[in-house]
C-alpha cells in the first residue's frame, strides 16, 4: 500500500488522512448496480483513515457497519482487530441540541433503515447510542462494550440561538434540570461521568465532540467563542472555489477554528454535484448522485487541490458515487490521488481555479447551503467608555471596544480607529475566538477637555475595501 499523506486533525492530535470518505452520495443513495459497501471496503484497501456518516443518512450507518465487520474493523467482528480501528477516525452526526427536555415526550422518528420499531429517539444522547448500534451492533439498540464513536458532531449549526441551545445547562449540570442542552450530556458520554444524569451506565462511547454547518459562518464563530472550555475539536464545514460568492467560511469560521487549533474538515468540494450535473438542490435520490471523475471544464484534481490549499484544513470528505478497476474511472482512487498535495496551491493557482468556475457558469453553485454575499461587515458592537483614568499622566483615556467583522472575499487585515473622523490608531486584525473583545485605548489631552467626541472603527481587507460602524459619542469633562 502507498504511504498517503495525513495532517494533523487539529487538537485531537490524530494524523488522518488528506481525503476522507463521506458517507453521502452512493453510500446513502446507491443507484441499481452500485454496491455501497464495497466503495467503504476499497476505501480501507486504499489506506483512508477517516469516515463520516451521519443519523440522518438513510442507510449510510448500516452500510460502514457491514463493511467493518467484513474488514474485522468492529467489535462484533470474529476477528475483531482493535488496533485496526484505533487507525481510522469514525465521525457521525446528530442533529439534537438537547440532551433533555421539560415537555418529557418521547417521538418516534420514522427509521425506514432497519432499527426497530421500539427504538425511539428524541436526544443527542439517544442519538450516539442509535450510531453505535447501527455501526457496531444490532441495528435495534444494541452495541458492543467496546464500541465508540472517535467523533460525535452537532450538525447543520445555523444560528445563535442553537449554539445557546447546545450549551444551556452547561454550568449547572443538575440531574433534575428540566432542560439541558446537548453539550455538557456529549462530555459525560466522552469522560464516562454522569453529572447531567444522561449517562447512568458511566459509558465510555465518544472521544471528540464537534459542530458541522453549511449556511451561517458567524454561528460557528459564536460556538467557537463560547467554547470556553474547549470542548468542540473539530469544524465540519464548506470550502470550494465559490466559497467567495457567498458569505464565505474560509476568512471567517475557518480562520477561527484554525486559530483555536480545532481540526477542520472541508466538505461540498464539488458543490454536492453543483458544479456537475446536478441542479442547485440537495441531492436526495440516486439519480443526483454524479458517476464520472470531474469534467473537462471543471477538473475535479483542481478542485480538491483547492480546498486543500485553504490555511487550516485538515481532511476533506468527498462522496463517492462509482469505483471501478481501471484507476483511470474510479472517482475514490482519482480524488485520492488528488489529495496527496504536498505543496499549497498559490493564491494566483487558487484564483484561477475559482475564475474557471465563473466560467463554466457555476458561481451560484453554493446558493442552495450557504448565505448568499454580503460583503465585509463593519465592526461589531462598537462601544466607547470614558472612565479609564491615568492619574499619573493626568489624563483621562477613552477605551473603544468592538467584536469582530465579518470578511467579505478577502480576508480583513487591520481595523482602524478613527476619532472626529481622523485617524488614531490600527489594529492588526485577528481571529476572535473568545468573548474577548477587541480595543483601542485613546489617551485624551486637555484640548479634548469639554468636548463630545465621536468614534468608528474601520474593518479594512487585503483587498483594500472597508466598512465603517455607526458612530459613538462620548463627552470629556
Amino acid at each position: 500500500m502507498t504511504q498517503l499523506n495525513t495532517r494533523r486533525l487539529g487538537r485531537t492530535e490524530r494524523q488522518v488522512t488528506t481525503l476522507g470518505l463521506g458517507g453521502q452520495a452512493s453510500i446513502q443513495w446507491a443507484a441499481e448496480g452500485i454496491d455501497p459497501i464495497a466503495i467503504i471496503e476499497k476505501a480501507w484497501r486504499l489506506g483512508i483513515t477517516y469516515f463520516d456518516t451521519s443519523n440522518i443518512y438513510g442507510s449510510s450507518q448500516q452500510h460502514f457497519g457491514e463493511a467493518f465487520r467484513r474488514l474485522n474493523l468492529s467489535p462484533d467482528a470474529a476477528q475483531y482487530d482493535p488496533d485496526a480501528r484505533k487507525r481510522i477516525f469514525i465521525a457521525s452526526k446528530t442533529h439534537f441540541r438537547s440532551a433533555r427536555r421539560p415537555e418529557g415526550e418521547r417521538f418516534r422518528t420514522d427509521f425506514s433503515d432497519g432499527m426497530g420499531d421500539d427504538f425511539k429517539v428524541q436526544t443527542a444522547v439517544d442519538d450516539v447510542r442509535r450510531s453505535l448500534s447501527l455501526i457496531f451492533g444490532d441495528g435495534k439498540g444494541a452495541y458492543p462494550k467496546e464500541a465508540y464513536l472517535d467523533s460525535i458532531q452537532f450538525h447543520n449549526i445555523n444560528t445563535m440561538d442553537e449554539v445557546d441551545m447546545l450549551f444551556e445547562g452547561f454550568t449547572d449540570q443538575r440531574p433534575d434540570r428540566p432542560w439541558m442542552g446537548a453539550l455538557a450530556a456529549m462530555l459525560d458520554l466522552r469522560e464516562g461521568t454522569n453529572r447531567t444524569g444522561c449517562n447512568p451506565g458511566n459509558e465510555k462511547l465518544i472521544r471528540h465532540i464537534g459542530i458541522s454547518g453549511h449556511w451561517n459562518t458567524a454561528a460557528h464563530i459564536y460556538a467557537i467563542q463560547r467554547d470556553a472550555h474547549h470542548l468542540l475539536d473539530t469544524l465540519l464545514v464548506t470550502i470550494n472555489p465559490t466559497d467567495c460568492r457567498f458569505m464565505g467560511h474560509r476568512h471567517n469560521a475557518i480562520a477561527a477554528a484554525a486559530a483555536a487549533d480545532m481540526g477542520i474538515i472541508g466538505m461540498k468540494v464539488f458543490a454536492d454535484a453543483a458544479y456537475y450535473h446536478k441542479a442547485v438542490k440537495f441531492s436526495n435520490v440516486p439519480e443526483d448522485v454524479y458517476l464520472d471523475v470531474g469534467s473537462p471544464a471543471i477538473p475535479s484534481r483542481e478542485l480538491i487541490e483547492y480546498a486543500l490549499s485553504v490555511d487550516g484544513v485538515s481532511t476533506l470528505i468527498v462522496g463517492i458515487g462509482h469505483v471501478d478497476d481501471n484507476p483511470a474511472k474510479c472517482q475514490l482512487e482519482q480524488n485520492l490521488a488528488a489529495a496527496q498535495l504536498d505543496t499549497p496551491l498559490s493564491s494566483e493557482k487558487m484564483k484561477q481555479i475559482e475564475a474557471k468556475v465563473v466560467a463554466a457558469g457555476k458561481e451560484g453553485a453554493n446558493a442552495y447551503f450557504q448565505r448568499r454575499f454580503l460583503g465585509l461587515s463593519a465592526p461589531r458592537n462598537v462601544g466607547v467608555e470614558a472612565d479609564s483614568s491615568m492619574p499619573a499622566l493626568g489624563r483621562t483615556a477613552v477605551r473603544v471596544s468592538w467584536d469582530t467583522a465579518y470578511a467579505g472575499a478577502e480576508a480583513i487585515e487591520r481595523y482602524d480607529v478613527l476619532r472626529n473622523d481622523t485617524l488614531i490608531g490600527s489594529l492588526p486584525w485577528q481571529p476572535q475566538i473568545t468573548s474577548r473583545r477587541f480595543h483601542f485605548d485613546d489617551v485624551l489631552d486637555d484640548a479634548q477637555r469639554g468636548k463630545t467626541l465621536e468614534y468608528r472603527v474601520r474593518a479594512v481587507d487585503c483587498a483594500g475595501n472597508s466598512a465603517e460602524s455607526l458612530s459613538q459619542t462620548v463627552g470629556i469633562e
